[in-house]
């Protein structure tokens, strides 16, 4: 956000001349001071007062209140903790007042407050362009979940269905208002062939083919071998060693096995996709093999195994067609991404850095 210091305003105050060819009594000239001093006070008190404003930012003209930028750094003072503690290796609870590189952990805060303010104003803004009903700024968002939670209440008072919360706080009502209008903005704008967020179908194949491991791994089948060798009661401690060694220096596992004492050998197959624990991590290490080599030695409770990677066949076909959706969602995410950024950064932000200092770590805490 650009920067810019607000300007004070110089007042003058009037000063009365009479006209009067005699002079006045003492008296009449301290009754007159009083009288000119109380009007200049008054005078200046209003002034004072019409200026009197808590506004912080304006972003596209529009003003950024202290109470909204102090809502934003609320909602993000726990993701901002943790990335100083990561980075600047500050204490736990963070201190506001610690300094983090060339800014305290507050000034930190405070401007990625302001930055997610101009994205998010810029989102509700683009919204509102679009038809879709967003509010304009904070107090339109306080009425909006007001008038939400009016709502699902006179609907649980008349014993109807309320899917969700039944009452939104401040911070949950902005976060699904605002996942609410971003996905509908994704659908709204990629829609047509025409739209900024469009993705053609050589789009998505163009994705596919250039990240085609990633997008292929579930489509993927493999055959291998599994080699389980317990280990023997007493073994020395540098048995494993051995084993490796004798692991590397045969030509596979199937007449390996007719050499070690107790070991079982088995063949498998197995597709990719599995959720379970053990699918993933058997993807893992078949993933990382090419055909004919033998994977590191798994340790386990009593054995170790090794794993021959005897071949895999990828359905490129199935994959594509598993996976294009997926594909299209991304590039559209992608898309969006850069769209807002465009806007923010085409558009016009201010920033009153006195005010924004005048903001303590106590006001954040409340």
């Amino acid at each position: 956000m650009k920067t810019t210091a607000t300007k004070s305003r110089a007042h003058r105050s009037e000063q009365l001349h009479h006209s009067s060819g005699r002079r006045p009594s003492r008296r009449v000239l301290v009754v007159a001071g009083a009288l000119a001093a109380l009007v200049a006070l008054l005078v200046t008190g209003a002034v004072v007062l019409g200026q009197r404003t808590d506004r912080v930012a304006a972003v596209a003209g529009q003003p950024v209140t202290r109470d909204e930028l102090l809502f934003h750094m609320r909602m993000l003072a726990p993701r901002v903790q943790n990335e100083l503690r990561n980075t600047y290796h500050l204490k736990t609870p963070t201190d506001w007042n610690a300094q983090a590189g060339d800014r305290t952990a507050l000034q930190r805060l405070a401007a990625r407050a302001l930055d997610q303010i101009e994205h998010d104003r810029t989102v509700l803004a683009l919204a509102r362009e679009q038809g879709l009903p967003a509010s304009a700024d904070h107090a339109g968002f306080l009425d909006e979940l007001a008038a939400e939670n009016e709502r699902r209440a006179a609907a649980i008072a008349k014993g109807e269905v309320v899917y969700g919360l039944a009452e939104f706080s401040p911070e949950e009502f902005y976060s699904h208002r605002l996942t609410e209008l971003t996905t509908a903005l994704k659908q709204r704008l990629s829609a047509g062939q025409d739209g900024p967020l469009h993705v053609t179908d050589a789009d998505v194949r163009k994705a596919f083919e250039q990240d085609r491991d990633a997008w292929s791994a579930n489509a993927t089948t493999y055959t291998y071998a599994k080699l389980v060798v317990p280990v023997p009661k007493g073994a020395s401690g540098d048995y494993a060693e051995g084993l490796r060694r004798r692991v590397a220096a045969a030509d596979g596992l199937a007449r390996l096995a007719k050499r070690e004492p107790g070991a079982e050998l088995t063949t498998a197959t197995q597709r990719g996709g599995g959720s379970a624990v053990h699918d993933q991590d058997l993807m893992a290490v078949l993933g990382s093999l090419e055909k004919g080599q033998i994977s590191a030695p798994v340790p386990g409770a009593g054995h170790i195994t090794y794993y021959e990677l005897d071949d895999k066949t990828v359905d490129e076909d199935a994959a594509f067609a598993e996976y294009a959706r997926r594909i299209r969602q991304s590039l559209v995410e992608e898309k969006f991404d850069q769209f807002i950024r465009d806007r923010v950064d085409a558009g016009e932000a201010e920033i009153d850095a006195a005010a924004v200092d005048a903001i303590n770590a106590e006001d954040v805490q409340q």
